[in-house]
């Protein structure tokens, strides 16, 4: 697979493990735990999601995850420690010009914080994308405010570049995003459990 400027670039099943993770994709049945792990104020006031976020909310947003994913757009990955309990999620999609960069995002459930786990979700999402999907950089995009994603960012060594802001609309607000910026030769790799 050479860039992300093929019509679908991700193999037909992903599941990625190291660094004391496994990511897998999302499954019907994770639907109620979906609801549990994203229905809380931090997640409603940093990412898309909607707040209260129910089930009904929960099987929109996998629906529209397995459409993004069936037109080779992106992935959303279940972050699990064993395969199973999801603990979060991790998101990679397809942006930038000739879609070439993959943009990363993240959301971790309330119970599962102070862990390293969006720390090691990058880490190894980031090292996914090199290895099996090579594009030309890996970005995150964080609100200024947001320190816990810029804390994850920069111990990912992620570096803030000057580009402009992204401006984007958040539910009932716009928000200013900064571009942190990831290139191939600062890739730590190595899958190792290092938790």
């Amino acid at each position: 697979m050479a860039t992300g400027q093929s019509d679908n670039p991700l193999p037909p099943v992903i599941t990625i493990t190291g660094r004391g993770l496994h990511l897998r994709e999302w499954a019907d049945n994770d639907v109620p735990v979906m609801a549990q792990l994203f229905d809380e104020p931090e997640v409603g006031r940093w990412t898309p999601l909607p707040f209260p976020f129910g089930i009904p909310a929960a099987e929109s947003y996998l629906a529209r995850a397995r459409h993004i994913r069936e037109a080779g757009a992106g992935i959303h990955l279940a972050i699990t420690t064993d395969g199973q309990e999801p603990l979060g999620e991790i998101l990679l999609y397809w942006t930038g010009e000739h879609r070439r960069d993959a943009e990363l995002a993240y959301a971790i459930g309330a119970r599962y914080r102070r862990q390293r786990l969006a720390l090691r979700a990058v880490q190894l999402m980031t090292s996914y994308a090199y290895d099996q999907l090579t594009p030309k950089r890996v970005i995150l995009l964080i609100e200024a405010e947001n320190q816990a994603s810029n804390h994850v960012a920069r111990a990912a060594n992620f570096q803030r570049t000057d580009e402009p802001p992204t401006i984007r609309k958040l539910k009932h607000r716009t928000v200013t995003l900064l571009t942190w910026s990831h290139h191939p030769c600062c890739d730590s790799r190595g899958h190792s459990d290092d938790s």
